[in-house]
């Protein structure tokens, strides 16, 4: 008998640090009418946990990828109108806000990188470990693929995303040999480009620092889907879109998603009235206020269930009052 989708889409994705993400949500999905916006929805975990968990709570599920959003609706199918698909990229987070609850939610969740769905399916390109086309895009209609940067950027272009999105040390190196090998043939396969790295990078420095091309596929996945750029919007106009008492948890998997986050995160829960003032202004008191000391990361127990916890840095952080004007995003 065949697998209904739903059951096939749990045995395919186990969630990281899911009970965490709900706890730190729960507080402020509470009463009826309260909404979160799950802005990476991938296969629906989260959403399905919270649907469970808190019977007042509603979720806008955001995904740029038509196929996260047919598993997941499929998954989901049995809350009815308690949830919302929403097929956009979560930058847009103010307009689908605005559009499905009224301007503001009480809850804003963030599983940031790629998805278990993205990477266990081989022609999607984004697993170095399965020969593959070179797409890596979050969603399959639209943008250049991996093999369009690979044979269009010039040895600059190339090195720079290695080096700042992968932080690849040999970055001008392998750039260099990308060029000369598309001068005899186009870049295709994924495969292709495993090879090459193997070849270009050091013996030396890839028996210590993991699989060759897992900073080089890194790097290409961030340029093909612009996903720090997205990120940096992101961020600010989620925390703009939570009501006073909300909150926002974010799962971060990488040091330069990690420092977006930090930063805005950070812009929240400090005065920004100047040093020296002997009272401080109301408009110049934090809005936000942490909800976790730094960034924290999985216990033994998460890594044993769930290898692909290991590199993930959680923050989370509750709006206590609105931004003031001159701390806003959108009015700089």
């Amino acid at each position: 008998m065949d697998e209904t989708p739903d059951r096939d889409t749990r045995d395919r994705h186990l969630p990281v640090l899911l009970q965490r993400c709900v706890d730190l949500l729960a507080p402020g999905l509470s009463e009826p009418g309260s909404v979160l916006v799950d802005c990476t929805l991938g296969m629906g975990g989260h959403t399905e946990a919270v649907l469970e968990q808190l019977p007042h709570a509603r979720v806008l599920g955001i995904d740029r990828d038509p196929q996260a959003l047919r598993l997941a609706g499929a998954r989901l199918e049995r809350f009815g109108d308690r949830f919302t698909p929403v097929h956009a990229v979560y930058d847009e987070i103010g307009a689908v806000v605005a559009e499905h609850a009224s301007g503001s939610v009480q809850g804003v969740l963030m599983d940031l990188g790629v998805s278990s769905l993205q990477l266990d399916e081989t022609e999607r390109g984004f697993a170095y470990a399965q020969d593959a086309p070179l797409d890596m895009r979050m969603d399959p209609t639209r943008g250049l693929t991996a093999a369009d940067v690979l044979n269009t950027y010039d040895v600059r272009d190339l090195a720079r995303i290695l080096r700042e999105y992968g932080e690849e040390r040999f970055a001008p190196k392998i750039a260099r040999a990308i060029v000369r090998r598309r001068e005899e043939r186009p870049w295709v396969r994924s495969g292709e480009l495993v090879d090459l790295l193997r070849a270009t990078i050091p013996a030396a420095t890839r028996k210590t620092g993991g699989h060759p091309g897992k900073r080089t596929f890194q790097a290409l996945r961030i340029e093909v889907n612009g996903e720090l750029e997205v990120l940096e919007r992101a961020v600010p106009a989620a925390i703009e879109a939570l009501a006073v008492g909300g909150r926002i948890v974010v799962e971060s998997y990488h040091s330069l998603e990690d420092r977006i986050v930090k930063r805005a995160i950070a812009r929240g829960i400090v005065s920004s009235a100047p040093p020296g003032l002997p009272v401080e202004p109301e408009t110049h008191k934090p809005y936000l206020e942490a909800l976790t000391r730094g960034a924290e990361e999985a216990d033994a127990e998460e890594l044993g269930r769930n290898p692909r916890s290991a590199s993930v840095r959680l923050r989370a952080a509750r709006r206590v009052r609105p931004t003031p004007d001159h701390m806003r995003e959108d009015r700089r």
